[in-house]
């Protein structure tokens, strides 16, 4: 099983007069790629025709080279635009913060000359002579993914960072024998079909975060407090199955102001929750761990009882939770974890697993 992950190497040690020239590289390549992006809307062509007089079309002092670069980002832009189910198409629009090249434009040139700085990003085929080399230090975390996997040649460039990504062979996936539904919330960050609630101070964290001034040093680290627990709730909850299993939480604060589904004090309290972030790092942590997971449709699993399968609203008052048909009682948020796990074992997708469980609730 083979993984990605990536870090993040500062540009702080580059001179003022290095990072404005970057900025003008990332704001022309920005114009580059639009315009790409409005020759591709109507007719998209394969990234292997980008030839000389497609990647001529745009006029630009950059290179032959890093215009058939972002020739190949803006036909990404575009089919992902396009890719969106049940979506009307919205032209994307590049905004100039950051640039995906290759080893074609830039590479990681170590050096031993300084204790300054400990390699340069060598960027070249800019176009106009320009050549740029940014100092850049690495950290605990770059050395331990040097000793963990394989660097790619791939950059994402900003005015401030270069992202690096490595590829890491974890092994085969463990055979999933035990099975954790998993459901997120803010009274308990997880709480596990096996009937143990993790990450119930999270709770304290985010109206910790809501009582700090918008932008200030001090919601910058509630927020950092925050996603240190969540990291730490991940590892745990990685640590304790074979298969792991969430919900599908995508647009809890999409458009909720206009239809007036929440509060704006909850739409706040969602907004520092972060959910992408959680699941995100859960997803990690079950990777690193040889760990499967897997996700399901969220609709009424916490309103459905686990025992008989009656769904009604009114079976749910508030964390506690009590069938109206067969009075079964359990705590809402595990009982809704118990749901997520059934329904992918039950469902086409989790029927393989379903011989090999030993715990399903």
């Amino acid at each position: 099983m083979k993984i990605n992950r990536s870090t993040k190497l500062s540009f702080k040690f580059s001179t003022a007069a290095k990072l404005a020239e970057l900025r003008v590289v990332l704001a022309e390549y920005a114009r580059v790629v639009n315009e790409f992006i409005d020759l591709f809307w109507e007719q998209r062509p394969k990234k292997s025709e980008l030839l000389k007089p497609i990647v001529d079309a745009v006029p630009s002092w950059f290179s032959a080279r890093l215009r058939k670069v972002a020739a190949r980002e803006a036909i990404d832009m575009v089919l992902a635009a396009r890719n969106k189910d049940g979506e009307k198409a919205v032209k994307p629009v590049h905004n100039g913060k950051r640039m995906c090249v290759s080893s074609t434009i830039a590479s990681l040139q170590h050096t031993k000359r300084t204790k300054e700085f400990d390699a340069w990003l060598h960027l070249a085929s800019i176009g106009n002579g320009i050549i740029l080399d940014l100092p850049v230090r690495y950290h605990k975390h770059f050395h331990r993914l040097v000793e963990r996997g394989r660097r790619l040649e791939s950059y994402v460039i900003t005015e401030k960072s270069v992202q690096l990504c490595f590829e890491i062979e974890t092994g085969p996936k463990k055979q999933p024998k035990v099975a954790v539904g998993v459901d997120t919330g803010i009274k308990a960050l997880a709480s596990l079909s096996t009937g143990e609630q993790l990450g119930t101070d999270v709770e304290s964290c985010i109206e910790r975060i809501k009582r700090r001034k918008h932008g200030s040093r001090g919601q910058l680290r509630a927020r950092r407090m925050l996603r240190q627990r969540i990291d730490e709730i991940a590892r745990d909850v990685a640590a304790k199955a074979d298969l792991v299993v969430v919900e599908q939480l995508k647009g809890i604060c999409n458009k909720t102001k206009v239809k007036r589904r929440l509060t704006k004090s909850m739409r706040r309290s969602l907004g520092s929750w972060n959910v992408r972030y959680w699941l995100s790092r859960l997803q990690a942590r079950s990777e690193d761990n040889r760990v499967v997971f897997r996700s399901v449709p969220a609709f009424n699993t916490s309103i459905t009882c686990h025992e008989c399968g009656h769904i009604e609203r009114s079976s749910r008052d508030g964390v506690a939770f009590c069938c109206r048909s067969c009075g079964h009682t359990d705590n809402a948020d595990i009982n809704a974890a118990k749901n997520i796990l059934s329904r992918f074992i039950l469902g086409p997708y989790g029927a393989e697993f379903k011989p090999n469980i030993v715990n399903l609730c």
